[in-house]
């Protein structure tokens, strides 16, 4: 078999980004002749995005990160609530609950807030629920004492895995939370005993790929995320074929890529939380007089 690259650019109505996905086969007498699978970023298939995880990006949260997994941006930030849900009280038990959504231009065009349609879509809730598990997953909710953290993740810019970013972000917020907690003496012991972070994987032309960008995502025969620990665990596999079922063997190349693709997000991780914060914004000084009077001049 003879493999040569073969791009075609097509004018009818086809993004140039999809170009790349124009599978293209000519038989000859002796030759099979395919084309070489080429990702639109020109990556290796078990290569990711550019990944940057900014540790302390928001100056008012206990703990925050911006993730930024090539042109998906997540902001996530973790709140500290002395509080727990009813079924909680008195348990002595905490509670960490996520919420997501997406800014209006996050996409190629508009979309609506959930505020404003007057509730939230199946998909964001299933995100956010998603979010909550993998990160209850690996934290010791007694150890955490009874209150609760509150994880919001905002999609500041979609090309795809915004679950996954959102997830590997939303740990290094939780833990720098809970040093705060630490540091003030309200927590005794890290409950965190374990890094989580989350990656994409797809299938497209029988090639299994990493980190998926929204046009490979939107072209893939099969997609899926993996939810993953440092020390080797799974916390949570979501996989769908598209097209024709997937088979046990592109499920196993797919977890091989992930498992490796996570290695390189926990570093991240480490690396963000090791870094200096950034400089913080002073904010203004508030207005602490009472009478709005006092600020008019006296010759008005």
């Amino acid at each position: 078999m003879v493999c040569i690259m073969y791009i075609v650019n097509c004018k009818a109505k086809i993004q140039p980004q999809q170009s790349f996905f124009i599978h293209t086969k000519i038989r000859a007498c002796v030759l099979d002749i395919d084309m070489v699978f080429v990702r639109p970023s020109n990556r290796a298939p078990s290569a990711l995005r550019a990944i940057d995880l900014t540790a302390s990006a928001s100056p008012y949260a206990e703990g925050s990160c911006l993730a930024k997994f090539g042109m998906t941006h997540v902001l996530v930030t973790a709140s500290v609530e002395e509080r727990v849900p009813p079924f909680l009280r008195g348990s002595g038990r905490g509670w960490i609950t996520a919420e997501y959504g997406m800014l209006p231009r996050a996409t190629h065009t508009r979309m609506d807030r959930e505020a404003s349609r007057g509730k939230q879509s199946g998909r964001t809730q299933e995100i956010q629920r998603l979010i909550g598990r993998s990160l209850r997953a690996i934290t010791d909710l007694g150890t955490l004492g009874e209150r609760q953290i509150r994880i919001d993740c905002d999609v500041l810019q979609a090309d795809g895995s915004t679950r996954c970013a959102a997830i590997t972000g939303a740990w290094v917020a939780l833990k720098q939370a809970v040093e705060q907690l630490m540091l003030a003496g309200e927590v005794l012991s890290d409950p965190i005993h374990a890094q989580v972070a989350a990656v994409s994987c797809g299938v497209i032309d029988d090639t299994p790929l990493l980190d998926l960008d929204y046009s490979e995502d939107s072209q893939a025969d099969t997609d899926a995320n993996f939810v993953l620990t440092a020390d080797g665990g799974v916390v949570e596999i979501q996989a769908t074929a598209e097209t024709t079922p997937f088979t046990h063997a592109q499920l196993q190349a797919m977890l091989t890529i992930a498992s490796k693709g996570v290695e390189d997000l926990f570093a991240h991780q480490s690396q963000a939380l090791s870094a200096p914060p950034p400089k913080a914004v002073k904010p203004p000084a508030k207005n602490t007089s009472r009478n709005p009077a006092q600020h008019v001049s006296k010759k008005s």
